[in-house]
């Protein structure tokens, strides 16, 4: 009798240490606090003239000194286009960008940076954290953005929207390069 009781004691002891031990690892792999992050989270959005919208989430990293594009983020290569979680698109307006179709939904956005044209590439997994990429089997497209020089580098990672009437073009800027693409809302 004493045996089962000092075994139940064991027992109980070893499965709240784990329990305990996988509580703290967790925790030690939960993202932070969003707001004390060194890359803050930002929204942009555009609203259609029939009050549909676009509303892209991302963190905000900056630029403290460093190359950018070519340097940090590799030309060549899948980006995150931001930091900290993925970069959500959001839009309740079915949509055409570079005749291609976006039904209303929600995606996640990467890019692939060149020095002369950037891949907008908009996923249809969602939920995950920044990176690694899912993998183009995911892809509900890919299109090609105009890339232009802007006059003064911009610390901030920017993504902003410029909206024309059933037009809304999405700017990214950071260092001295603006990336821009516009999407079409479909009737």
């Amino acid at each position: 009798m004493i045996r089962r009781a000092a075994f139940r004691v064991i027992l109980l002891g070893a499965t709240f240490g784990s329990f305990f031990a996988l509580s703290l690892a967790a925790t030690a792999q939960a993202p932070q606090d969003k707001s004390k992050r060194p890359s803050p989270p930002a929204q942009a959005s555009c609203r259609f003239s029939d009050g549909k919208t676009i509303t892209v989430d991302y963190s905000s990293p900056r630029m403290r000194g460093r190359k950018i594009f070519g340097g940090l983020v590799p030309y060549g290569q899948v980006w995150r286009t931001g930091a900290n979680e993925a970069t959500t698109f959001v839009t309740d307006a079915n949509l055409e960008v570079g005749g291609k179709s976006v039904p209303a939904g929600h995606y996640t956005l990467f890019t692939i940076p060149e020095p002369d044209h950037w891949t907008l590439i908009i996923s249809k997994k969602t939920g995950e954290w920044g990176i690694p990429y899912p993998g183009e089997s995911y892809d509900l497209l890919r299109v090609t953005m105009e890339v232009e020089k802007l006059s003064a580098p911009v610390e901030n990672f920017t993504i902003s929207f410029e909206p024309a009437g059933n037009t809304c073009t999405m700017h990214l800027d950071w260092e001295t390069t603006r990336a821009s693409v516009q999407f079409v809302e479909k009737p």
